[in-house]
């Protein structure tokens, strides 16, 4: 006896024993198991189909959910820029009535436009504060800060220096954003 007949691998033991026990499953063609499962696999592809052709559909109605929010956002980004000022446009109409106001007077006093005058700068001052509009006005003999002062000419002085000798035209910041510099002379050194 070889070795190959003492230990039968198990195609050989799966092939003797059809032959043996049963001869018309020996006889029966490989794609007979195929055709039985024919009827399943058809199924299963239908079934898979159906879910991809229902993830296609999802999928398209959430790309264009996007695209419209997208756009959506970009149309109001676009009216933002555009309205920005609208806010504090309105806030200066009054500044701007009191003003032509003071104009019609006939016989104006100086107790009078001086009056006018401070009331004005009263709603000016309520816009600029509703709005975040900051005043940059520096003391003498604070250090110069280049973010938020311009130095406009050295002079020499009795301080520390660099520092602020006299300011020129206040600076002005919008939140936190530097809208103008104050303009300032400063300390020799």
């Amino acid at each position: 006896m070889t070795q190959g007949e003492q230990n039968p691998t198990p195609e050989d033991t799966q092939a003797t024993s059809e032959a043996a026990g049963n001869p018309a499953a020996a006889e029966q063609p490989e794609g007979a198991d195929t055709a039985a499962a024919g009827p399943d696999l058809a199924a299963q592809l239908a079934e898979a189909q159906a879910r991809m052709a229902d993830m296609q559909d999802a999928f398209l109605r959430a790309k264009a959910e996007g695209d419209n929010i997208r756009r959506r956002a970009q149309e109001d980004i676009a009216k933002a820029h555009k309205f920005a000022v609208e806010s504090f446009a309105e806030a200066l109409l009054s500044v701007k009535d009191s003003l032509e106001m003071a104009l019609k007077v006939d016989t104006p006093s100086i107790e009078s436009l001086k009056e006018g005058v401070e009331m004005t700068l009263k709603q000016l001052n309520a816009a600029f504060d509703k709005h975040r509009l900051v005043e940059v006005n520096p003391r003498q003999g604070e250090k110069l800060d280049p973010m938020k002062h311009q130095a406009i000419s050295i002079v020499p002085a009795e301080q520390e220096a660099n520092t602020i000798v006299s300011v020129l035209q206040k600076g002005y910041m919008i939140s936190d954003r530097l809208l103008r510099p104050a303009l300032v002379t400063v300390s020799q050194s």
